[in-house]
């Protein structure tokens, strides 16, 4: 029922981070600890329970490449983040969305810029004379005229001179390309924190299975001992039997850990885009180092001149602007210039050149409500983008605030939980000692294993939300991708 409750405790745990931060679920599945108080924990119920979740953040998700080797690929954490940097899906997708912002302002352009057309035809007619122009039969002509040929071959230019409308639409989309790059950029810092949070998790992972064999090992001694002792008439059947069941739970929590740790695994080599069936073994190890941080007030200025996302949304509500401007322009006349020029006649063999130029000046005068219609809309959307980016604003100062506040809980936790191990450790020590002389029982001794595993698990796990801590910090100010790797060595 111990253990039970313990991985039902830690299957309910998400990683804090992304909640905060990116509100994606970055991780997979944790076997880690299962302390009450800790605000979050290298785990991820959403995704263990439900799996379209997982299939819902592309974050997650990732386009293998290559071809899965038998043998076992050495991963340092750079090698993940890059490869996460190529080929994570939300990394893709968002370069993708930049492509199209891109062609979306050619669009726009094609309305200012040159339209060149080419065409070339030959018709054969027949014309009534009367019933087209309505004039009485010619004596000496025939009523019907043809059947005659007409080639014609020509170029048609069609040049806006003056549309204001255009070029406010124009100057829209290119800061919406700004815009796409800088969400391209965010995407990039989402990328880093998805992968090193499973890299950091995948080394917790191991640490929890390193745990549970020695715990196993620990469990193994004592029942060898408990069964030594009744042999020599030194301890009851009970003790045996109480020995016998801490090592088969010891047993189960090793079987678990390790099924946490394969299939942790798995998340991290989807997010990277491994080969299907690739397996890796992780050469970067992260120690405790503590981070000196600047001041408050100095994070949250680099935060609003650094977050991609805030200058995304930023270029957003200048394009939303530049929108309604253009909006408001579909009032104003507009001036283009129109020539053609080609080559016409009865046959390929006989025509001759023509050409016709004009320029055309164009007054809206009555659009059927459409302006107003436009105008209304387009001030509805500049609201609403003005709003998103205060509400980022007040995120952003959230997420720094909490940062700092998680980087000091969680600094402290590794100091408590580091000493609470120390203190387990000579419990346990004491507690065989005090049954290899026959002052007490194994029950003594079977509770300060528990106190050791439970100590040893929460030290994994607050080491591992330390680590996590950092990666939010550096996100929260926008420099997951440049500086990920001075932040986890406390720079």
């Amino acid at each position: 029922m111990l253990i039970a409750s313990r991985v039902k405790v830690c299957t309910k745990l998400t990683m804090f981070c992304v909640a905060l931060l990116a509100g994606v679920p970055l991780c997979g599945q944790s076997d880690l600890a299962s302390q009450g108080t800790a605000p979050y924990t290298p785990s991820t119920l959403a995704v263990q329970e439900s799996p379209d979740l997982q299939q819902q953040s592309p974050y997650l998700g990732g386009v293998p490449a290559g071809k899965a080797s038998s043998t076992p690929m050495s991963l340092s954490l750079e090698d993940a983040v890059a490869r996460g940097l190529r080929q994570n899906l939300g990394g893709l997708l968002s370069s993708d969305a930049m492509s199209g912002a891109q062609g979306e302002r050619w669009r726009a352009l094609s309305a200012l810029l040159p339209n060149l057309t080419t065409a070339t035809s030959f018709a054969v007619h027949q014309i009534d004379v009367r019933a087209l122009i309505g004039i009485p039969d010619v004596p000496g002509h025939p009523p019907v005229l043809g059947p005659f040929g007409v080639f014609d071959t020509r170029a048609y230019l069609d040049q806006s001179v003056f549309d204001w409308e255009s070029i406010e639409r124009a100057r829209s989309s290119a800061v919406q390309v700004k815009s796409a790059q800088y969400s391209y950029k965010n995407a990039r810092e989402l990328v880093v924190v998805v992968v090193v949070s499973n890299y950091l998790l995948v080394i917790a992972d191991q640490s929890q299975v390193e745990s549970a064999l020695a715990q196993r090992d620990t469990a193994k001694a004592l029942f060898d001992q408990t069964t030594d002792q009744k042999k020599a008439g030194l301890a009851a059947a009970v003790d045996v039997l109480r020995s016998d069941v801490e090592l088969q739970a010891r047993e189960q929590r090793l079987i678990l850990a390790r099924n946490t740790l394969a299939k942790q695994e798995r998340v991290l080599a989807r997010a990277i885009g491994l080969p299907a069936g690739q397996t890796f073994d992780l050469t970067t190890h992260v120690a405790y180092q503590p981070l000196t941080t600047s001041s408050l007030d100095q994070a949250l200025q680099q935060a609003y001149s650094t977050r991609p996302d805030y200058k995304s949304v930023t270029e957003q509500v200048r394009s939303a602007e530049l929108q309604k401007k253009a909006a408001s322009a579909e009032r104003y006349p507009t001036l283009s210039a129109l020539a053609d020029y080609g080559s016409i006649g009865t046959n390929f063999a006989s025509n001759h050149g023509t050409v016709d130029a004009a320029a055309e000046l164009r007054f809206p005068i009555f659009q059927g409500g459409r302006v107003h219609g436009d105008n209304v809309v387009a001030s509805s959307i500049l609201a609403r983008t003005k709003q998103r980016q205060e509400d980022l604003r007040a995120a952003i100062d959230q997420q720094v605030r909490d940062a700092f506040l998680d980087l000091e809980d969680t600094a402290q936790e590794v100091s408590v939980e580091h000493n609470a191990i120390r203190l387990a450790t000579q419990t346990l020590q004491q507690s065989r000692d005090r049954f290899a002389s026959g002052v007490t029982d194994n029950i003594e001794v079977v509770q300060a294993q528990e106190s050791l595993a439970d100590a040893n698990d929460a030290y994994i796990a607050s080491l591992y939300r330390y680590n996590i801590a950092k990666i939010s910090m550096a996100r929260s100010i926008g420099v997951a991708e440049s500086s990920y790797a001075l932040y986890l060595k406390g720079q």
